[in-house]
């Protein structure tokens, strides 16, 4: 969109109105990118498609790299074969004509007062209509001087006197992210253009932060970081700007959860020991440590009036359940209904198989609310809820739509809980009945996440873990077998069927032609496998393009042990229990996260057997090497965590939360797990403080936590 002339109070200095200030204002920063000389329309335009508008969007624009070029060298002192950067005069310039069809040579003829040499541009003809005898040039390039001496020319810039003499070749040239449209040449020279502007860069960090940490004012950390002397600086720029946006973010993530605390009330569920008592005596095994410690924070959290809002995480059969059901039963003694939120029908079903045994010795029976129930039984079942005969409700989306209603909702308990948005996980606590505000939440994943991504993604929650290996589960161990292995993997396979266990066989797809030539789909491969190397053993199918009737039955008859090998998609990732299950074979592996194959190898080797994971795949990209060498080498999930952050960066991972302003452009959590330490204890500081963010230094923090946090306007002032 353009704007006119002066709709900031500035003139447009591409079109002559006016040179860029001495001394720029704020308004500056917001101007549009085409009040830069030399930027026209057209150019802004290309720039809008990557997110460059204003002035300030081009400063935020970061190099990815940077390249690293010596200073000019006389022509005189060049080497065979060295790369250099020339100072020249151009003394003739033409069009060499090849025999090869499409190849078009410009060859140059240059000096400086140490000799001559040739310059060569190649698939660049319209350089011999641009430049001109007599420019004078910075060239960079491969230097030849057998059989003649050239310079081929990677780099160039014809130089008109000033400051950005050298931009494109002398000393350390960014790189910036670019598109075919706008190159990183063109992204190089508005950058320069808005040198004189950098000084408009507001400052949000206070002083005594900055000088707390020995950091740059923001305007010197971006011009280190598009204009540096010394590869330190970038660092120190880069170092700067990525501890601004994790404050504001984790100034939000404060402010929401003491939002949270303070403007709503929840039901204090404070514990008889009546039905906790009859629950924990009725436990066919006794609690670990770390069960025990998890407990007892769940336990003090919900005896509160604020709101608990905790995140447990723990792996796969550490006891996160056992946790949950007796904060069900604290909720029920105390008058409370609870209910537990899980993605799917398959998982609703054993939790309300593991919750039903757990509570049955308190006279405890779950009720199940799926789109699967029948109208009629869903209907009553809705009708118990309703009036709190239902104590406990185990459902899935079912519980967020439609009109199940509450009595009196203490306890709230989200299953896989980043299968969720934050819209739909409030939703559900907020249907509390009467007497409270909100229900008293607790998220459970079997997916480690990362301290610093926990701390990032999930400050606002409260984190508690389960480490360490769950008790009785047997020790699994994890094969990498490439294609030249696959008939002595597949005996290992079989000689543990004709031992009377169970196996897994996991493909990326359901079919075959969907995306991803080349990989394995479930329906072909278990056909395949029926026919040929597992034709002595019963072959199942289970994948998510089934009828949920025929794929509860095929999953049904695997945990029955009618069916020996299963072959399926990753829709037996969470919600079935085969003890008898001790291998998992996991086809085309570097198709999938490495936090996924973890949970996928989590499905065996759950019972009195050892468990065997063995994973096909032939990985092109070097990630996907790393990845399988991590999962071969330990079975600690958390480690692996850490692992999955370095290789894939939180891009892919900060969606979990699926909702709220997580998308960082300056941090990285692989490698700024010291600054997010310092953010998280600054912001502590800074509220206590000044709460609401108003004092004088403090107020354009306030805006931009107030911005980056839109849908909670008023986070700072509760």
């Amino acid at each position: 969109m353009s704007v006119p002339a002066g709709a900031f109070g500035l003139s447009r200095a591409s079109s002559g109105e006016g040179a860029l200030p001495h001394r720029p204002g704020a308004a500056w920063w917001r101007a549009p990118v085409d009040h830069l000389p030399g930027v026209g329309p057209a150019t802004a335009e290309r720039a809008g498609a990557i997110g460059i508008g204003t002035i300030g969007d081009l400063a935020e624009h970061l190099p990815s790299r940077y390249l690293s070029y010596d200073s000019a060298r006389p022509i005189g002192g060049l080497s065979e074969g060295e790369e250099a950067t020339l100072r020249v005069t151009l003394d003739s310039i033409s069009v060499v004509p090849t025999r090869r069809r499409g190849l078009r040579i410009v060859r140059a003829k240059v000096h400086d007062d140490s000799g001559t040499i040739s310059a060569v541009w190649f698939n660049q003809a319209y350089l011999a209509g641009v430049l001109e005898p007599g420019d004078e040039m910075m060239i960079r390039g491969k230097v030849s001087l057998r059989p003649q001496r050239q310079v081929t020319v990677k780099a160039h810039e014809v130089l008109g006197g000033g400051a950005s003499e050298g931009l494109h070749t002398e000393g350390l040239v960014p790189v910036y992210p670019a598109t075919e449209a706008l190159p990183a040449r063109r992204l190089r020279e508005m950058v320069d253009a808005a040198r004189p502007l950098m000084p408009a860069a507001p400052e949000i960090l206070p002083s005594w932060v900055r000088a707390r940490l020995a950091l740059p004012t923001r305007a010197d950390a971006l011009a280190a970081m598009h204009f540096p002397r010394t590869a330190r600086e970038p660092r120190s720029g880069r170092r700067r700007l990525a501890f601004e946006e994790l404050l504001v973010l984790q100034l939000g993530l404060i402010a929401v959860r003491r939002h949270e605390e303070v403007a709503r009330r929840a039901l204090p569920l404070a514990p008889t020991g009546e039905v906790i008592d009859l629950v924990r005596a009725g436990l066919p095994f006794t609690l670990t440590a770390e069960q025990e410690r998890v407990a007892r924070q769940v336990s003090r959290d919900i005896r509160r009036e604020r709101p608990m809002r905790r995140l447990l995480q723990g792996e796969v059969g550490a006891g996160k359940t056992v946790v949950a059901a007796l904060a069900c039963a604290q909720a029920v003694e105390a008058g409370a209904q609870a209910a537990i939120l899980v993605p799917t029908e398959t998982l609703a079903e054993q939790h309300l198989r593991t919750l039903d045994a757990l509570l049955a010795p308190a006279g405890i029976a779950p009720v199940l609310i799926t789109g699967n129930v029948p109208r009629a039984e869903r209907d009553r079942r809705e009708m118990a809820v309703a009036t709190g005969t239902a104590q406990v409700v185990v459902g899935t989306q079912a519980l967020l739509v439609g009109d199940v209603r509450f009595q009196r909702l203490g306890l709230v308990v989200v299953d896989e809980q980043h299968r969720f948005g934050v819209e739909q996980r409030q939703a559900l606590a907020e249907r509390v009945g009467s007497g409270a505000d909100a229900a008293h939440l607790l998220y459970m994943t079997a997916t480690p996440i990362p301290r610093t991504l926990a701390l990032t993604a999930y400050g606002d929650l409260r984190v508690s873990a389960i480490r360490g290996r769950p008790p009785g589960r047997q020790d699994i161990a994890t094969r990498w077998v490439h294609e030249e292995e696959r008939e002595d993997a597949y005996e290992q396979v079989r000689a543990e069927l004709r031992r009377g266990r169970q196996a897994y066989v996991i493909c990326p797809m359901v079919e075959a032609g969907e995306e991803g030539i080349g990989a394995r789909s479930a329906v072909e491969e278990a056909r395949r496998l029926a026919e040929g190397p597992f034709r002595d053993f019963r072959v199942g199918l289970a994948h998510g393009a089934q009828k949920p009737d025929e794929r509860r039955a095929a999953m049904a008859a695997f945990a029955a042990g009618d069916t020996d090998l299963l072959v399926a998609t990753t829709v037996v990732e969470v919600g079935i229990d085969v003890p008898n299950a001790t291998v998992m074979v996991i086809e085309d592996a570097d198709r999938f996260g490495l936090a996924q194959l973890h949970q996928l190898r989590g499905r065996v080797g759950r019972g009195e057997h050892p468990g065997m994971c063995l994973v096909f795949a032939e990985p092109a990209a070097e990630d996907g090497v790393r990845r399988l060498e991590a999962l071969v080498q330990t079975n600690d999930g958390f480690r692996l965590a850490d692992i999955d952050l370095d290789i894939r960066g939180e891009g892919s991972i900060m969606g979990l939360r699926q909702s709220g302003p997580t998308d960082l452009r300056f941090a990285r959590l692989s490698r700024d797990r010291r600054s997010l330490a310092e953010a998280r204890r600054i912001a502590k500081v800074a509220l206590e403080r000044d709460p609401r963010l108003e004092m004088p230094e403090h107020v354009l923090l306030g805006q931009a936590v107030r911005a980056a946090f839109p849908d909670m306007p008023r986070l700072l002032d509760a």
